[in-house]
């Protein structure tokens, strides 16, 4: 199992009075990708949000600064907003930092969990699923070909247009990221794409309907088994002790929450709520490393076996040096522990 951090690039203060300027938050990430890549860790990714808080507007430049910095560690988008963007320039930019970074590019093509995307763009919210069928079905049609014929709605169409520059890797890599819609599970099972399933509340197993359909749609299209990976996205964080974990994670997670959830009509975070979310059968990991570890493999079990986990660390306010410390214990006990008992 591939292991990894997943960074929306928030502007951390790490709960102190004075908080981060742009650019120390900045080169604080740039440090914990490379650190990540030091630490052993298998995948490093960059979110897009389009919205105060968060400095991941332009993912695949953070991703070409960290290629530079790093030998070995994969980088991917966490989700690319693909519904708001022209796919040809998405595969431009993808291409470019696979050539960057020695081919350890990979993208996570998703619709995004917030909307500032389309107005921002010019582009009508009520056309969400079909502006991403059709990007993604333009996104694939230009990864398998270097001249490419194609119309659509949304777009011009290319008429034996080549796109330039093409990437390392070939096929390049391209997963899908999911919520919780049926017809986006089926989707990426239809057309043979991995999947990257955001676990983030609620209780896992409840995802492994979605997860049959989308294994039952890519067996009825023709793909193998193997072809159809799942990974999983989830809130976590890692320190020596349960106490401190909780301690370190729960102020700036519940603030998160509880802001994010009056856009939403959620109620606001409770200390209970949390605790038992980061519990046996919720979807936070969060607690000690032999905790979080065997909490990974239930997870895993849960949706029929997973290929990659990343963790979401950045968003509670944890400070710098202890997102630094939960990357070594990623690192050097849990993803050795998952090593030996898988």
């Amino acid at each position: 199992m591939e292991i990894g951090v997943d960074s929306f690039a928030a502007m951390m203060s790490g709960k102190s009075n004075r908080s981060l300027s742009d650019k120390d938050a900045l080169a604080q990430l740039l440090e914990r990708i490379e650190h990540a890549d030091r630490a052993g860790l298998d995948i490093f990714g960059i979110g897009e949000h389009h919205r105060k808080g968060f400095l991941d507007s332009a993912p695949t430049l953070i991703l070409a600064a960290a290629a530079a910095r790093t030998k070995r560690i994969r980088l991917t988008s966490a989700v690319t907003v693909l519904s708001a963007a022209d796919p040809v320039r998405v595969f431009q930019n993808f291409a470019t930092l696979d050539l960057i970074s020695g081919g350890r590019a990979e993208m996570v093509a998703g619709r995004g969990s917030f909307i500032e995307a389309f107005p921002l763009f010019g582009l009508n919210l009520e056309d969400y699923d079909e502006l991403f069928t059709e990007k993604l079905e333009l996104l694939l049609k230009i990864r398998e070909n270097e001249f490419v014929t194609w119309s659509g709605k949304f777009r011009p169409p290319l008429n034996n247009i080549p796109v330039y520059p093409r990437p390392l890797q070939h096929p390049f890599p391209v997963w899908v990221g999911v919520g919780g819609t049926r017809e986006s599970f089926i989707r990426a099972g239809s057309l043979g794409l991995p999947l990257m399933v955001a676990v983030i509340g609620g209780e896992t197993h409840r995802f492994l309907p979605l997860v049959d359909l989308y294994r039952q749609a890519g067996k009825k299209a023709g793909y193998q088994p193997e072809q159809l990976k799942v990974g999983m996205h989830s809130l976590g964080y890692v320190a020596n002790t349960t106490k401190e974990a909780y301690d370190d994670f729960y102020a700036g997670y519940a603030e998160a929450m509880t802001k994010v959830g009056k856009e939403r009509g959620w109620p606001p975070m409770t200390r209970d709520w949390f605790e038992a979310q980061a519990g046996p059968t919720g979807a936070l990991l969060v607690g000690n490393p032999e905790e979080v570890a065997q909490k990974i493999l239930r997870h895993s079990e849960a949706l029929g076996g997973i290929t990659r986990l990343t963790f979401q660390m950045d968003t509670a306010e944890v400070p710098h040096e202890k997102l630094m410390q939960a990357i070594d214990l990623i690192g050097t006990r849990i993803k050795p522990w998952l090593h030996v008992v898988n």
